[in-house]
């Protein structure tokens, strides 16, 4: 039987790169490689929750007929308008949600959302647990489905000398890349350069907080912050990178962190992240030991931060100290780079959940007036 085509509804409001609109681009490809017509939707409006025009905008999206096409609404949108997603299942065109992260701030509006959807997709068995934890949901509860981010084939990394340190994430302060300029100054008795490469267009005032600090001295003559980079410039970090670190106080998956591997380059995530979850995404049946920095079969490190840039110093000190450690991850990750799942196999997931019946309403097991 002919899969469905799908199209999916976008947050117009988010122009920067981010692991949301990476994964719902390669989702897209992906599914058009596999032979399903596919549609972006961008859906202008200030999510999430948004006005009451952008509300309205959505709402004749989601209502308008569509035979033949299943309704994706990421979470970042859908999340924050459950009349709307109520109003689609009234009209007999219900949708689903892809979810990349829980809507904490909106946890009513969320339940509703959950409740009135098709079913749910979550980008990673992080968002996932979340979700339930967030809503008293057992894992036995319908309606929660996982399809976890793929990876493009990439050239292993060639690194440099000293050792290059790269990290890719927009320059925010979710991201704590303020954190990692403190533990870099405790280091400026070793050689290494860094880049800190991402869009400083989000938070402009916090991206000119970073480059005062990273114009110190010490960090001035080895630290880059370049902007969000793309194409050549973006590929010759890469190429360069010895070691790459995604140290963001949330992530609920950190699509760096595969990129990474598919490189051939380690990686240093924060523990308690879902960054913990892509580090082990290339070693099947492990988990990543955050007691140790030299797990063996783990290609890096998950290192238990919170306001002290101390910890990171400390395990950043023993990587450029240690070259039996700094081998033995880089061995990891070029381990794990082979055994990555493809962005075919997160449509095919994807298209699997999609063609399961729908069953009755309350899909992901909620009740109609669970108390907050």
């Amino acid at each position: 039987m002919e899969a469905p085509g799908v199209r999916l509804l976008v947050p117009g409001n988010v122009r920067h790169t981010s692991g949301g609109n990476a994964y719902n681009a390669a989702l897209l490809r992906a599914l058009a490689q596999l032979g399903v017509a596919t549609e972006t939707l961008p859906v202008d409006g200030g999510w999430p929750v948004g006005g009451p025009a952008d509300r309205g905008a959505l709402r004749r999206l989601l209502t308008a007929s569509d035979a033949g096409r299943v309704t994706l609404v990421d979470g970042l949108v859908a999340c924050g308008a459950p009349e709307e997603l109520e109003a689609a299942a009234a009209a007999g065109t219900p949708a689903w949600i892809l979810l990349h992260m829980p809507l904490a701030a909106h946890p009513d509006l969320e339940r509703r959302a959950l409740r009135a959807a098709a079913g749910v997709i979550c980008t990673s068995n992080t968002a996932a647990a979340a979700l339930r934890t967030a809503h008293g949901l057992r894992d036995a509860d319908g309606g929660i489905h996982v399809a976890v981010p793929g990876t493009d084939p990439a050239a292993p990394a060639a690194g440099s000398a000293p050792p290059h340190l790269l990290v890719l994430a927009a320059l925010l302060p979710n991201k704590d890349q303020q954190l990692l300029l403190s533990a870099l100054a405790q280091l400026t008795d070793l050689d290494w350069t860094a880049t800190l490469a991402g869009s400083d267009t989000a938070d402009p005032g916090y991206a000119a907080r970073l480059r005062r600090q990273a114009g110190r001295p010490g960090l001035a003559e080895r630290v880059r912050i370049p902007g969000e980079l793309r194409g050549a410039a973006l590929d010759a970090e890469w190429s360069a990178a010895d070691l790459s670190l995604l140290v963001s106080r949330s992530e609920t998956y950190g699509l760096v962190v595969t990129e990474s591997l598919a490189r051939g380059v380690p990686v240093i995530v924060r523990d308690g992240t879902g960054a913990v979850e892509a580090l082990a995404a290339g070693t099947p049946g492990t988990s990543v030991d955050t007691s140790t920095a030299a797990a063996p079969a783990v290609p890096g490190a998950a290192v238990d931060l919170r306001e002290d840039p101390a910890p990171l110093a400390a395990l950043l000190r023993r990587w450029l100290t240690d070259p039996a450690l700094r081998a033995a991850w880089r061995a990891a990750a070029h381990a794990a780079r082979g055994r990555l799942p493809g962005w075919d196999a997160t449509a095919r997931a994807v298209l699997d959940i999609l063609g399961r019946p729908a069953g009755p309403r309350q899909r992901p097991g909620l009740p109609p007036h669970t108390a907050n």
